[in-house]
């Protein structure tokens, strides 16, 4: 399988510790070698890195480890190409604009004669199934906003995905990992696991690499941040392994919502705004 990596979190921080361990999956630790990529939300805009060589060998992924970015929202793949050729058109995370955003979408899975209904509005670029459920998961959410003039908030958002996940999941494995830069929403279907993190921040060691590093320097007192990878990234902290079904909201460094079956809850958001849902979708 591939290996996802996503980071949701309240003040701008920087991935480049739990990327250092997370890179070493592409062929180092595993046999994960056909290309890996990651995007990040800026202030002023979204950028995105994309590499069809193994992460562990790649200059431009220990340029990436090198680079102060910091970012509220990140995610990154790690791929082992089960369909598709190996390339850049066929790299995560997929990048598509909706209402004036940027959305980006990784998936880790395999997905069988999973043949949506494509109405041209968002096409894949490359020949991968998960660019596929991508496209189809955008045009789910522009049908089901199709009055709005300008983009719903999360809480509008997540009830259409989880209905879409559950639907394309039917197909196969569908973990996957999409953002709009608002808020990180995360889909399980065999294997994610979630880590929250806030003051008191612990020294954490990497599984992938010798490497530990004491967070509580890097981090504030009001600071809040959630870690979505496949496999624990860490060896000392309290992974928690989300279950088959299970679709996750983090906004702001904390779970907001979740839907598991067809029980759904919601989390205590401090000054948040409920945003009404489409009445049909």
């Amino acid at each position: 399988m591939c290996q996802l990596l996503g980071m949701n979190s309240s003040a701008a921080a920087s991935i480049r510790f739990s990327f250092t361990g997370f890179a070493q999956r592409g062929g180092c630790t595993a046999d994960h070698i056909d290309g890996w990529g990651i995007a990040f939300y800026e202030p002023s805009g979204a950028r995105s890195f994309l590499d069809d060589r193994p992460a562990s060998e790649s200059r431009l992924a220990a340029f990436v480890r090198d680079l102060p970015i910091r970012s509220h929202n990140v995610i990154s793949h790690i791929r082992k190409a089960t369909q598709g050729s190996v390339g850049l058109s066929n790299t995560h995370p997929f990048s598509r604009e909706w209402l004036g955003r940027h959305w980006f979408f990784a998936h880790n899975g395999d997905l069988q004669n999973f043949h949506p209904p494509l109405d041209g509005s968002f096409l894949p670029v490359g020949s991968t199934d998960s660019e596929k459920a991508f496209c189809y998961l955008m045009q789910r959410l522009r049908t089901a906003f199709a009055s709005w003039q300008r983009p719903p908030a999360w809480d509008a958002i997540a009830p259409v995905l989880a209905m879409c996940n559950a639907e394309i999941a039917r197909h196969g494995n569908f973990n996957c990992l999409l953002t709009n830069g608002e808020a990180l929403f995360v889909h399980c279907s065999s294997q994610l696991a979630t880590l929250q993190r806030a003051h008191p921040f612990p020294r954490a060691r990497l599984v992938d690499c010798d490497l530990s590093m004491d967070l509580g320097e890097l981090n504030g007192h009001d600071d809040r941040m959630v870690i979505v990878a496949t496999e624990p990234l860490t060896s000392d902290e309290t992974w928690e392994r989300l279950r088959t079904g299970d679709t996750r909201v983090f906004v702001g460094g904390q779970p907001v919502w979740a839907h598991h079956c067809d029980r759904t809850r919601r989390f205590p958001v401090p000054g948040a705004a409920a945003t009404p849902a489409p009445e049909a979708v």
